[in-house]
Protein backbone atom coordinates (compact mmCIF):
# COMPACT_ATOMS: atom_id res chain seq x y z
CA UNK A 1 0.00 0.00 0.00
CA UNK A 2 3.16 2.35 0.58
CA UNK A 3 4.52 1.61 -2.57
CA UNK A 4 0.94 2.01 -4.42
CA UNK A 5 0.95 5.47 -2.30
CA UNK A 6 4.37 6.58 -3.20
CA UNK A 7 3.60 6.21 -6.83
CA UNK A 8 0.68 8.53 -6.80
CA UNK A 9 2.48 10.98 -5.32
CA UNK A 10 5.31 10.94 -7.63
CA UNK A 11 2.72 11.10 -10.62
CA UNK A 12 0.86 13.72 -9.12
CA UNK A 13 4.15 15.73 -8.47
CA UNK A 14 5.10 15.28 -12.03
CA UNK A 15 1.78 16.38 -13.27
CA UNK A 16 2.13 19.31 -11.74
CA UNK A 17 5.58 19.97 -13.46
CA UNK A 18 4.33 18.85 -16.27
CA UNK A 19 1.42 21.42 -15.68
CA UNK A 20 3.72 24.52 -14.40
CA UNK A 21 5.65 23.96 -18.05
CA UNK A 22 2.03 24.23 -20.34
CA UNK A 23 1.15 27.42 -18.13
CA UNK A 24 4.34 29.23 -19.33
CA UNK A 25 4.96 27.86 -22.33
CA UNK A 26 2.22 25.78 -23.98
CA UNK A 27 2.80 22.26 -25.71
CA UNK A 28 6.78 23.35 -26.58
CA UNK A 29 6.95 24.82 -22.81
CA UNK A 30 5.90 21.63 -21.18
CA UNK A 31 8.31 19.79 -23.61
CA UNK A 32 11.23 21.74 -22.78
CA UNK A 33 10.92 21.98 -18.93
CA UNK A 34 10.63 17.95 -18.77
CA UNK A 35 13.82 17.84 -20.48
CA UNK A 36 15.53 20.23 -18.24
CA UNK A 37 14.12 17.84 -15.38
CA UNK A 38 15.05 14.71 -16.81
CA UNK A 39 18.56 16.31 -17.27
CA UNK A 40 18.11 17.20 -13.31
CA UNK A 41 17.18 13.95 -12.50
CA UNK A 42 20.04 12.26 -14.17
CA UNK A 43 22.75 14.24 -12.58
CA UNK A 44 21.25 13.61 -9.33
CA UNK A 45 21.14 9.72 -10.53
CA UNK A 46 24.63 9.33 -10.30
CA UNK A 47 25.83 12.18 -8.27
CA UNK A 48 23.47 13.18 -5.57
CA UNK A 49 25.01 10.65 -2.87
CA UNK A 50 28.47 12.46 -3.35
CA UNK A 51 26.96 15.45 -2.98
CA UNK A 52 24.60 15.03 0.57
CA UNK A 53 27.80 13.21 1.90
CA UNK A 54 30.25 16.43 1.24
CA UNK A 55 27.69 18.51 1.98
CA UNK A 56 27.80 17.25 5.62
CA UNK A 57 31.33 16.69 5.84
CA UNK A 58 31.02 13.20 6.05
CA UNK A 59 34.52 11.04 6.21
CA UNK A 60 34.62 7.71 5.50
CA UNK A 61 35.45 5.31 8.23
CA UNK A 62 36.13 1.53 8.10
CA UNK A 63 36.93 -1.60 10.67
CA UNK A 64 40.45 0.20 10.94
CA UNK A 65 39.08 2.89 12.43
CA UNK A 66 35.77 2.48 13.53
CA UNK A 67 35.27 -1.55 14.50
CA UNK A 68 32.13 -2.02 16.44
CA UNK A 69 30.43 0.33 14.48
CA UNK A 70 31.42 -0.64 11.12
CA UNK A 71 30.81 -4.34 12.28
CA UNK A 72 27.59 -3.66 13.47
CA UNK A 73 26.52 -2.26 9.95
CA UNK A 74 28.11 -5.51 8.39
CA UNK A 75 25.54 -7.51 11.16
CA UNK A 76 22.74 -5.53 9.83
CA UNK A 77 23.30 -5.55 6.07
CA UNK A 78 23.95 -9.33 6.72
CA UNK A 79 20.44 -9.78 8.40
CA UNK A 80 19.14 -7.23 5.40
CA UNK A 81 20.18 -9.18 2.82
CA UNK A 82 21.84 -6.93 1.03
CA UNK A 83 25.17 -5.31 0.03
CA UNK A 84 27.42 -3.78 2.60
CA UNK A 85 27.19 -0.18 1.60
CA UNK A 86 29.91 2.22 2.91
CA UNK A 87 30.47 3.72 6.35
CA UNK A 88 30.28 7.78 7.26
CA UNK A 89 30.47 9.14 10.45
CA UNK A 90 29.69 13.37 10.63
CA UNK A 91 31.20 15.30 12.94
CA UNK A 92 28.59 17.38 15.24
CA UNK A 93 26.79 17.16 18.78
CA UNK A 94 23.35 16.09 17.30
CA UNK A 95 22.14 12.97 17.46
CA UNK A 96 21.31 11.82 13.86
CA UNK A 97 21.91 9.47 11.17
CA UNK A 98 20.88 9.45 6.98
CA UNK A 99 21.50 7.27 4.15
CA UNK A 100 21.93 7.96 0.26
CA UNK A 101 22.85 6.12 -2.76
CA UNK A 102 21.35 5.45 -6.07
CA UNK A 103 20.80 1.39 -5.10
CA UNK A 104 21.33 -0.99 -2.77
CA UNK A 105 24.88 -1.76 -4.27
CA UNK A 106 25.95 1.66 -4.40
CA UNK A 107 24.63 3.20 -1.24
CA UNK A 108 26.45 4.91 2.05
CA UNK A 109 25.19 5.59 5.85
CA UNK A 110 26.59 7.85 7.90
CA UNK A 111 25.60 8.38 11.70
CA UNK A 112 26.87 11.55 13.95
CA UNK A 113 29.19 11.21 16.91
CA UNK A 114 26.71 12.57 18.40
CA UNK A 115 24.08 9.83 18.18
CA UNK A 116 27.27 7.37 18.58
CA UNK A 117 27.79 8.76 22.08
CA UNK A 118 24.38 9.75 23.27
CA UNK A 119 22.92 6.02 22.26
CA UNK A 120 23.31 2.67 23.61
CA UNK A 121 24.37 -0.24 21.37
CA UNK A 122 21.17 -1.65 20.55
CA UNK A 123 19.73 2.22 20.13
CA UNK A 124 22.16 2.65 17.39
CA UNK A 125 21.49 -0.52 15.62
CA UNK A 126 17.96 0.21 15.07
CA UNK A 127 18.79 3.62 13.80
CA UNK A 128 21.23 2.10 11.29
CA UNK A 129 18.57 -0.78 10.43
CA UNK A 130 16.05 2.10 9.86
CA UNK A 131 18.78 2.96 6.99
CA UNK A 132 19.83 0.27 5.44
CA UNK A 133 15.76 0.25 5.59
CA UNK A 134 15.88 3.41 3.63
CA UNK A 135 18.49 1.63 1.50
CA UNK A 136 16.52 -1.48 0.57
CA UNK A 137 13.44 0.32 -0.15
CA UNK A 138 14.93 2.79 -2.89
CA UNK A 139 13.92 5.66 -0.62
CA UNK A 140 16.75 7.28 -1.38
CA UNK A 141 16.49 7.15 -4.84
CA UNK A 142 12.67 8.25 -4.48
CA UNK A 143 13.36 11.20 -2.23
CA UNK A 144 16.57 12.49 -4.50
CA UNK A 145 13.79 12.36 -7.15
CA UNK A 146 10.88 14.30 -5.56
CA UNK A 147 13.55 16.75 -4.12
CA UNK A 148 14.98 17.51 -7.73
CA UNK A 149 11.30 17.64 -9.29
CA UNK A 150 10.44 20.09 -6.61
CA UNK A 151 13.28 22.25 -6.65
CA UNK A 152 12.63 22.40 -11.04
CA UNK A 153 8.92 23.14 -10.09
CA UNK A 154 9.84 26.26 -7.96
CA UNK A 155 12.60 27.05 -10.56
CA UNK A 156 9.70 27.12 -12.90
CA UNK A 157 7.69 28.97 -11.50
CA UNK A 158 9.74 31.57 -10.34
CA UNK A 159 10.66 31.92 -14.54
CA UNK A 160 7.00 32.86 -14.73
CA UNK A 161 7.49 35.97 -13.41
CA UNK A 162 9.90 37.13 -15.29
CA UNK A 163 9.07 35.57 -18.63
CA UNK A 164 5.28 36.10 -18.80
CA UNK A 165 2.86 33.30 -19.39
CA UNK A 166 1.84 31.01 -22.28
CA UNK A 167 -0.64 33.64 -24.30
CA UNK A 168 -3.12 30.54 -24.84
CA UNK A 169 -3.62 30.52 -21.70
CA UNK A 170 -7.45 31.57 -20.51
CA UNK A 171 -6.46 32.68 -16.58
CA UNK A 172 -4.21 35.32 -17.95
CA UNK A 173 -1.56 36.85 -15.47
CA UNK A 174 -3.68 36.19 -12.51
CA UNK A 175 -3.23 32.35 -13.45
CA UNK A 176 0.63 32.91 -13.76
CA UNK A 177 0.60 34.76 -10.28
CA UNK A 178 -1.42 31.72 -8.68
CA UNK A 179 1.14 29.63 -10.11
CA UNK A 180 3.75 31.35 -8.57
CA UNK A 181 2.71 30.81 -5.43
CA UNK A 182 0.48 28.10 -5.39
CA UNK A 183 2.45 25.41 -7.32
CA UNK A 184 5.69 25.63 -4.88
CA UNK A 185 3.64 25.14 -2.35
CA UNK A 186 1.65 22.04 -3.58
CA UNK A 187 5.13 20.31 -4.86
CA UNK A 188 6.23 21.19 -0.85
CA UNK A 189 3.05 19.31 0.37
CA UNK A 190 3.46 15.96 -1.97
CA UNK A 191 7.13 16.11 -1.03
CA UNK A 192 6.36 15.70 2.42
CA UNK A 193 4.15 13.14 2.14
CA UNK A 194 6.16 11.15 0.11
CA UNK A 195 8.93 11.71 3.01
CA UNK A 196 6.22 10.57 6.12
CA UNK A 197 5.14 7.56 4.28
CA UNK A 198 8.58 6.53 3.25
CA UNK A 199 10.10 6.77 6.79
CA UNK A 200 6.86 4.50 8.35
CA UNK A 201 8.21 2.20 6.14
CA UNK A 202 12.01 2.31 6.97
CA UNK A 203 10.68 2.18 10.81
CA UNK A 204 8.99 -1.30 9.83
CA UNK A 205 12.02 -2.50 7.74
CA UNK A 206 14.72 -1.45 10.12
CA UNK A 207 12.69 -2.96 13.13
CA UNK A 208 12.64 -6.41 10.98
CA UNK A 209 16.08 -5.95 10.13
CA UNK A 210 17.27 -5.31 13.56
CA UNK A 211 14.99 -7.78 15.39
CA UNK A 212 14.13 -4.75 18.16
CA UNK A 213 11.50 -2.29 17.32
CA UNK A 214 11.88 -0.93 20.63
CA UNK A 215 15.26 -0.45 20.39
CA UNK A 216 14.43 1.69 17.98
CA UNK A 217 11.57 3.28 19.61
CA UNK A 218 13.64 4.06 21.86
CA UNK A 219 16.46 6.15 19.94
CA UNK A 220 13.35 7.93 18.61
CA UNK A 221 12.93 9.51 21.54
CA UNK A 222 16.07 10.32 22.70
CA UNK A 223 16.76 12.00 19.35
CA UNK A 224 13.64 13.77 19.49
CA UNK A 225 14.72 14.80 22.99
CA UNK A 226 17.99 16.26 22.21
CA UNK A 227 18.20 17.18 18.30
CA UNK A 228 15.89 20.63 18.35
CA UNK A 229 18.84 21.84 21.30
CA UNK A 230 21.80 21.06 18.89
CA UNK A 231 21.83 23.03 15.43
CA UNK A 232 23.52 20.86 12.79
CA UNK A 233 25.12 23.80 10.96
CA UNK A 234 25.29 21.65 7.40
CA UNK A 235 21.41 20.72 7.24
CA UNK A 236 20.69 24.60 8.23
CA UNK A 237 23.07 25.41 5.62
CA UNK A 238 20.82 23.26 3.26
CA UNK A 239 17.90 22.66 4.56
CA UNK A 240 16.44 20.59 1.33
CA UNK A 241 18.72 17.68 2.72
CA UNK A 242 16.42 17.60 6.17
CA UNK A 243 14.13 14.49 4.50
CA UNK A 244 17.17 12.29 4.51
CA UNK A 245 17.93 12.43 8.51
CA UNK A 246 15.51 10.04 10.59
CA UNK A 247 14.73 12.89 12.62
CA UNK A 248 14.24 16.14 11.21
CA UNK A 249 17.67 18.08 11.59
CA UNK A 250 16.62 21.47 11.48
CA UNK A 251 16.09 23.82 14.40
CA UNK A 252 12.63 25.18 13.31
CA UNK A 253 14.43 28.88 13.17
CA UNK A 254 14.33 28.93 9.73
CA UNK A 255 11.12 29.16 7.68
CA UNK A 256 11.93 25.72 5.63
CA UNK A 257 10.90 24.15 8.67
CA UNK A 258 7.15 25.42 9.32
CA UNK A 259 6.38 22.28 7.33
CA UNK A 260 8.17 19.00 8.81
CA UNK A 261 9.01 17.03 5.92
CA UNK A 262 8.59 13.84 8.88
CA UNK A 263 6.03 12.17 10.43
CA UNK A 264 5.84 12.75 14.28
CA UNK A 265 7.61 11.08 16.20
CA UNK A 266 5.25 9.99 18.72
CA UNK A 267 3.32 8.20 16.34
CA UNK A 268 6.45 6.55 14.99
CA UNK A 269 7.05 5.35 18.45
CA UNK A 270 3.55 4.17 19.12
CA UNK A 271 3.30 2.52 15.34
CA UNK A 272 6.94 0.57 16.76
CA UNK A 273 5.71 -0.91 20.04
CA UNK A 274 2.75 -1.80 18.16
CA UNK A 275 4.45 -3.50 15.83
CA UNK A 276 6.72 -5.38 18.90
CA UNK A 277 3.71 -6.62 20.03
CA UNK A 278 2.66 -8.54 17.15
CA UNK A 279 6.37 -10.34 17.90
CA UNK A 280 4.95 -11.41 20.65
CA UNK A 281 7.17 -8.68 22.65
CA UNK A 282 10.47 -10.39 22.38
CA UNK A 283 12.31 -8.99 19.80
CA UNK A 284 14.64 -10.91 18.01
CA UNK A 285 17.65 -9.51 19.17
CA UNK A 286 16.78 -9.82 22.83
CA UNK A 287 19.18 -8.91 25.88
CA UNK A 288 19.46 -12.39 26.95
CA UNK A 289 21.73 -13.56 24.06
CA UNK A 290 25.16 -12.76 24.71
CA UNK A 291 27.52 -10.76 22.17
CA UNK A 292 29.22 -13.92 20.83
CA UNK A 293 26.04 -14.74 18.96
CA UNK A 294 26.00 -11.80 16.97
CA UNK A 295 27.53 -12.51 13.77
CA UNK A 296 27.59 -11.34 9.98
CA UNK A 297 29.73 -13.16 7.77
CA UNK A 298 32.46 -14.02 10.95
CA UNK A 299 32.10 -10.91 11.80
CA UNK A 300 30.31 -9.12 14.87
CA UNK A 301 29.11 -6.39 16.62
CA UNK A 302 29.93 -5.80 20.66
CA UNK A 303 26.69 -5.47 22.59
CA UNK A 304 27.32 -3.38 25.31
CA UNK A 305 23.70 -2.58 26.41
CA UNK A 306 24.45 -4.71 29.97
CA UNK A 307 27.23 -2.88 30.86
CA UNK A 308 25.64 0.61 30.12
CA UNK A 309 28.39 1.15 27.56
CA UNK A 310 28.15 3.03 24.41
CA UNK A 311 30.07 2.42 21.41
CA UNK A 312 32.63 5.31 21.64
CA UNK A 313 33.51 7.52 18.94
CA UNK A 314 37.00 8.05 16.95
CA UNK A 315 38.60 11.02 16.97
CA UNK A 316 38.35 13.08 13.62
CA UNK A 317 42.49 13.36 11.80
CA UNK A 318 43.69 11.00 14.67
CA UNK A 319 44.60 7.22 13.61
CA UNK A 320 44.20 5.11 17.10
CA UNK A 321 44.91 1.65 17.51
CA UNK A 322 42.88 -0.91 19.13
CA UNK A 323 39.44 0.33 20.04
CA UNK A 324 38.02 3.33 19.82
CA UNK A 325 38.64 5.78 22.28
Amino acid sequence: MNYMKTAMLLSAMVALFCGVGYLLGGTGGMVMAFGVAVLMNGFAYWNADKMVLRMHGAREVGRAQAPDFYDMVAWLAHNADMPMPKVYIVDTAQPNAFATGRDPENAAVAATTGLLKMLNTDEIAGVMAHELGHIKNRDTLIMTMTAVVAGAISMLANFGLFFGNNRDNPLGIVGVLAMVIIAPFAAMIVQMAISRTREYAADRAGADISGDPGALASALAKIEQYAKGMPMQSAEANPASGQMFIINPLSGQRADNLFSTHPVTANRIEALRDYAATMGQQPKSAPERSSSERFSSGRRYRSQEKAGRRISVPTSGRKRRGPWA
